[in-house]
């Protein structure tokens, strides 16, 4: 069992690289007993170089690799893969096409004295208990998806790695598939650490994600956290949706902008006076249409039961705005907004995000005021 004082995995200071060029580097992060990890973010960031060095089929240059107490993978030693006790579920499933389904589930146990029972009991917990008998040409892509995840389960790992493995499935099923698969982990407690590019899986399957960019770790944390409180701009851009607004820091916690005064709930570190961008969710902007601020309706995006929609201010700034469905409104309106956000993301003003020089505040606004 493991030993639940200290991580199940560590990575510490996890460096590598092909050849002379860097993939990952300075990487630290804990995995719980039990918890469902996530490496995320966009192509080439190194989610898959990481989680092949954890299974170890990649060597590392610097720092090590920890698996419930034992090293696996520093620069000079690396436990091979068969001896990891790391299960691995593969973005094309891997599976023996010459073999039975109930085959390929018993592959790694074929010495277990009780492999024909744990079969059947891997099969049913996937919901394929009669399709043992059946080959893997003769099953859907969801099909050999659970049979590549009983097989990985069946040599009872301490730790399931699975790679992208609902990329290769349509909308509905991978939404339902991938929230299936969390039930099976956690009612095992299964601990497991998934690599994505896809936000909504990572969330809805993830006690814990780690976004990655160029090889960096950006922010290991609770998908909650990761939306409302992202640590670097780079997150706060990646994970959900919005856009930035720029502003200056008028009081520790007021930022004048284009949509006016803005009041956060708590007191900002940066100096009063200072240059900031603030991050605006869809949910943030809300119509108002006693509201002096107007915005024209660029875009619309039927999404049931909600539309959003793009829009576009007098200074030229994007922003997006989340209606209820029957706010049914036609590209080239224009509306009445506010902010409605107690809490507000800002950081030190970076580059040329959504400058509003354009026009001073007085003309963005009209008579009255946004404040909100």
């Amino acid at each position: 069992m493991p030993n639940p004082s200290r991580p199940l995995l560590e990575l510490n200071q996890l460096a590598c690289s092909y050849g002379e060029q860097p993939v990952v580097s300075e990487l630290n992060l804990h995995l719980r007993a039990g918890d469902i990890g996530c490496l995320l973010g966009p192509s080439g960031c190194g989610k898959t170089t990481t989680l092949r060095a954890i299974a170890g089929f990649e060597p590392i240059t610097a720092g090590s690799i920890v698996l419930d107490g034992e090293q696996l993978s520093s620069p000079e030693k690396r436990v091979p893969p068969e001896q990891r006790r790391i299960g691995m579920v593969f973005q094309d499933y891997a599976l023996f096409p010459h073999l039975s389904v109930a085959d390929n589930v018993g592959f790694g146990i074929h010495k277990h004295p009780e492999r024909k029972r744990l079969v059947a009991e891997l099969l049913e917990l996937v919901k394929l208990g009669k399709l043992g008998k059946r080959y893997p040409h003769e099953l859907s892509g969801g099909q050999q998806q659970r049979v590549a995840l009983a097989r990985a389960m069946a040599p009872d790992p301490k730790l399931l790695l699975l790679d992208e493995p609902f990329s290769n499935l349509d909308g509905e099923l991978r939404r339902r598939l991938s929230g299936e698969v969390r039930d099976i982990l956690k009612g095992r407690g299964i601990s497991a650490m998934l690599v994505t590019h896809d936000q909504s899986e990572a969330f809805a399957v993830c006690d814990h994600v780690a976004v990655l960019k160029d090889g960096k770790l950006q922010q290991w944390d609770t998908p909650y956290n990761l939306y409302h409180e992202p640590a670097t701009p780079f997150v706060a851009s990646f994970i959900g949706q919005g856009y930035f607004i720029r502003g200056q820091l008028i009081s520790p916690e007021t930022v004048q902008t284009e949509l006016g005064n803005i009041g956060g709930n708590r007191a900002y570190s940066l100096p009063v006076g200072s240059a900031v961008d603030v991050l605006l969710r869809p949910d943030d902007v809300v119509g108002d249409p006693h509201s002096p601020l107007q915005a024209c309706i660029v875009g619309k995006t039927f999404l049931g039961a909600n539309i959003l929609y793009s829009l576009q201010l007098p200074t030229g700034s994007a922003l997006e705005a989340l209606f209820p469905s029957h706010a049914d409104h036609q590209i080239g309106d224009t509306l009445g907004i506010r902010v409605a956000a107690d809490h507000l993301v800002l950081f030190a003003a970076q580059g040329s995000v959504n400058l509003h020089a354009q026009l001073p505040l007085e003309q963005v606004l009209g008579a009255g005021n946004a404040s909100t």
